[in-house]
């Protein structure tokens, strides 16, 4: 019951993550940059905020008490996450939900496994390293998936190529407004490098998910105070961003333009916030129901990419293409998704061994 308690609550999570940018879609009227950071206040600043106020009794105290160290490692890697998650909307924006998630998402669970063990190498500090990967099992399967989720991104970017010569201009920004192969592929690159920078920030805080449960709160929500000092990173990241391209763009009048339906797009930008956080809510109740760390993430991304791509069908995103384009994205799709499985298969071999 336990386990299917916790594939239960990674598919809603994975659903949440797979549909948050779905309300974007219905703000009218103004520029991307608006409607991100106000979204964004919602997922970096305000929800995590009330989501550890009601799990986390005295969870101010605890981040008062902790050391300077462990607060500036945890911003530090929500700054980095933060460049991640700000190319993350840009992906969407270039390349539409099904290619765009399933890009970054391969390239997220593959540069997790990859960046650690590469950084104890260089470091010396102990866990499992580069070096031992390639003498492991475990490791030989991480690298296999890393290999086969560059063939799957290829792939997909075949499938985006052929999209664009083989569909007129105007059916193209019918099903997303500002598809950009080259661009897109490009933030997407970043964004799931950096993107990593989120579990690594989790593990920077761990002392203050300690100190939660210590205090009484339950072990479900102990990173709830560790997310409101990592998303303050993130936070800082996208508004400079924002306000940058506010100005340049001269989109600052959008807040208060009254051309535009200004209820609407403020009530679709505060819930895809808010949808936004629901994914890493319910991520930590599907981990505690799960016995292995690296189960939890690959469901996770799976059920992302599973959403993202049936959102994309559903959305048309690839309505006029031929059919040898369509089984070409469906093949690079289905070859990312098959990547995160061996991913996830090599780290539990790791993690097996490592008990």
């Amino acid at each position: 019951m336990n386990v299917l308690l916790g594939v239960f609550y990674h598919f809603i999570g994975g659903f949440a993550s797979g549909s948050f940018y779905l309300p974007f879609k219905k703000v009218r009227g103004w520029s991307w940059e608006s409607y991100w950071i106000v979204g964004g206040l919602f997922s970096w600043l305000i929800v995590p905020w009330i989501a550890a106020s009601a799990t986390i009794p005295g969870f101010t105290g605890i981040i008062a008490h902790t050391s300077a160290s462990t607060l500036f490692w945890t911003y530090v890697l929500g700054l980095l996450w933060g460049i991640g998650g700000l190319t993350f909307g840009l992906t969407m924006r270039y390349l539409g939900l099904s290619l765009g998630m399933s890009v970054v998402l391969g390239l997220c669970s593959t540069f997790g496994a990859l960046i650690p063990p590469i950084y104890r190498d260089l470091t010396g500090i102990a866990g499992e390293t580069f070096t031992h990967m390639l003498h492991s099992a475990g490791g030989q399967w991480v690298l296999c998936g890393v290999l086969v989720c560059l063939l799957g991104i290829g792939v997909c970017g075949k499938a985006g190529m052929m999209k664009e010569a083989s569909q007129p201009e105007a059916e193209k920004k019918a099903s997303i407004r500002e598809f950009n192969l080259g661009l897109g592929l490009t933030v997407a690159i970043i964004s799931g490098i950096l993107s990593a920078c989120f579990n690594f920030g989790i593990e920077a805080g761990q002392s203050m998910a300690r100190a939660a449960v210590a205090s009484g709160a339950n072990p479900l929500f102990q990173n709830n105070v560790v997310f409101v000092v990592l998303l303050w990173g993130g936070l800082t990241t996208n508004l400079l961003w924002c306000v940058m391209l506010n100005l340049r763009n001269r989109s600052y009048g959008d807040y208060t333009r009254r051309d535009t339906p200004q209820l609407a797009n403020y009530g679709f930008s505060a819930l895809a916030g808010t949808i936004w956080f629901l994914q890493f809510f319910f991520y930590g109740m599907g981990a505690s129901k799960l016995s292995n760390g690296a189960s939890s993430w690959i469901l996770h991304m799976a059920f992302i990419i599973v959403i993202a791509n049936a959102w994309g069908l559903l959305l048309r995103e690839w309505k006029g293409v031929d059919r040898r384009t369509l089984a070409t994205v469906l093949g690079g799709i289905a070859i990312i998704l098959g990547s995160v499985m061996i991913v996830g298969y090599g780290n539990a071999l790791q993690g097996a061994a490592g008990h």
